[in-house]
């Protein structure tokens, strides 16, 4: 597993400056541009210039396709303990209380500055309140609101659209993160910037910088099904372990219980407002299976809702459940869910008139990068936000709609730490430029391929939805030896993005299967049959670099 030797290595890789010297010098370096890293984009850009490396074009994250909304205290008959308590529910015993109340706290102030921001949030058509609240899966209280059924979209073409418009905030798309540059002192280890891939160019830019924050979202990509873009593949996580930052309950991998079967579509989620809104799943002859698993029936959340709809899959062996909502009326569903009703109608369905077919797929990654209230990791001048970081929020099981949320309320947080911090935090002197005189252009990419699939099968196999000791065993085995031939190719290729993403991913891989390992139990989104009891006491699951041999 990856460690500080690490960077020790890397650092054999950068010592004959070859290549024409590309060198940026922001005072804050973003690496990642969903809705955490452009919130804290545009609240440093009025003081600080600010750099957003993308890896692909703009708005490609994973805010982009979220559907559902955001859950905040926003309505007189709810309250900050009320929500609190929901969360602390849902993440059965591992949610950081102190971390939620400030969250829930904060989370009326996020949504004014969205709305400030000029996001367009449905409103009421009639009533005393302005906007529109919906109700999903572990919320007690209509508390979600939304743009329809994309929010995740109107949020992140709002941001994005601010932000390119700012003077200070410089755009970098089409960019893939390497690795970041690390620096050593008596006062210890702090960053000073990453090495970028332009994907255009094929060269490796250096970015120097006073501050470098890690936005890149999660990991669902690790798994064989994913409701996420492809850019999901926990660059974050494992260039925060790489440079020695600890990483937290990676064993907890939400499933998003409702995404659409298709032969001729890749993984459409479909937003838990549906079962909000009175969404059925049935089996295939009609049959209503939730409420023999809970009493909350399709309100359950996610974890429980995941696990019935794979047992019913495997106990029947079908393919697919199916998800009905043709009981509400058509211009129900038409105004409510125009987004869904257009996408599956692209693929023959129409769901005001037929259940649409759905599977569980990997959603979410609640662990991460351990952080403080700040955003700040182990490594001094290094933050993370968003879902790249564990900050103690979502526990065991996030709860529907809080993930946006914990977007903008840790961007705004690192923002003001970054402000009390940057008088004292000079720019970096420019790091040596990347060396490839070591290494060649790959004439066997089919081997990252190969790679990348297997991986992503025997996570999906052994590692997935319900576990056994057996399996992770096996999942052990494989990825030490598939990380064996990630690093031999990485020390003599030179590098690409697929390359990239494929050694990040075994990181990320590793950590999940170290993590569900070391639980011996059941809880929340970590499941299995040889512990299908919890443990007395919650206790997170730390992993921490110095403490493992490298082998990336």
């Amino acid at each position: 597993m990856a460690t500080r030797r690490a960077f020790s290595t890397e650092c054999e890789r950068l010592t004959t400056p070859i290549q024409k010297r590309e060198v940026h010098a922001p005072d804050a370096l973003i690496i990642g541009g969903g809705a955490a890293g452009l919130t804290l984009a545009l609240q440093l850009a009025d003081q600080l210039q600010v750099a957003i490396v993308c890896k692909g074009p703009l708005n490609e994250s994973s805010t982009y396709y979220a559907q559902g909304g955001i859950a905040a205290v926003l309505d007189a008959g709810d309250s900050v303990d009320k929500h609190v308590a929901d969360t602390l529910s849902a993440g059965a015993g591992l949610c950081h209380e102190d971390v939620v109340r400030y969250t829930v706290e904060n989370s009326t102030a996020a949504i004014d500055w969205l709305i400030d921001q000029g996001v367009p949030f449905t409103e009421n058509e009639s009533g005393p309140a302005k906007y529109h609240l919906t109700r999903e899966g572990g919320h007690s209280h209509r508390r979600i609101i939304h743009a329809a059924d994309a929010t995740g979209k109107a949020v992140s073409e709002t941001l994005t659209a601010n932000a390119r418009s700012h003077p200070n905030i410089n755009f970098l798309p089409s960019r893939v993160a390497v690795d970041l540059i690390l620096v050593d002192s008596d006062e210890g280890r702090h960053c000073a910037g990453a090495y970028v891939l332009n994907r255009d160019t094929g060269r490796v830019e250096c970015f120097s910088a006073r501050f470098t924050v890690l936005a890149t979202g999660g990991a669902s990509n690790v798994y064989l099904y994913s409701s996420n873009p492809n850019v999901a593949s926990g660059d974050g996580i494992a260039m925060a372990w790489r440079a020695g930052c600890r990483v937290a309950n990676m064993e907890f991998n939400q499933f998003h219980p409702t995404c659409l079967y298709h032969p001729q579509a890749r993984s459409f989620l479909l937003t838990e407002a549906l079962r909000g809104e009175g969404a059925y799943l049935r089996l295939p002859d009609g049959e209503r299976f939730m409420p023999r698993f809970d009493e909350r029936a399709e309100l359950a959340p996610r974890d429980i809702v995941a696990r019935a709809i794979d047992h019913e899959i495997k106990r029947l062996g079908i393919d697919c459940v199916f998800l009905d909502i043709t009981h509400r009326p058509a211009d129900f569903i038409e105004s409510h869910f125009p987004n869904v009703r257009a996408r599956c109608l692209e693929y023959g369905l129409d769901i005001s008139r037929e259940p649409i077919p759905v599977v569980p797929a990997a959603h979410y990654t609640c662990g991460g990068v351990m952080v403080d209230l700040c955003g700040r990791t182990d490594v001094s001048q290094l933050y993370a936000i968003g879902e790249t970081a564990f900050t103690g929020l979502h526990g065991a099981n996030r709860m529907a709609s809080n993930s946006l949320l914990e977007c903008i309320v840790w961007g705004r947080a690192a923002a003001a730490d970054i402000f009390a911090q940057s008088r004292d935090v000079a720019l970096p002197e420019p790091a040596p430029p990347w060396d490839e005189s070591q290494v060649t252009d790959s004439d066997e990419d089919v081997i990252i391929s190969h790679n990348w699939e297997e991986l992503r099968r025997f996570m999906w196999d052994y590692v997935g939805i319900v576990r056994t000791t057996k399996r992770l065993q096996r999942a052990s085995h494989r990825i030490q030896l598939l990380q064996q031939e990630i690093a031999e190719y990485y020390s003599n290729y030179k590098v690409s993005n697929d390359l990239l993403e494929l050694r990040n991913l075994s990181v990320v891989a590793r950590l999940i299967i170290e993590s569900a390992s070391a639980r011996k139990e059941s809880r929340g989104l970590h499941y299995t049959l040889d512990f299908p009891a919890p443990a007395p006491l919650a206790i997170d699951t730390i992993l921490n670099p110095a403490e493992f041999a490298a082998t990336d």
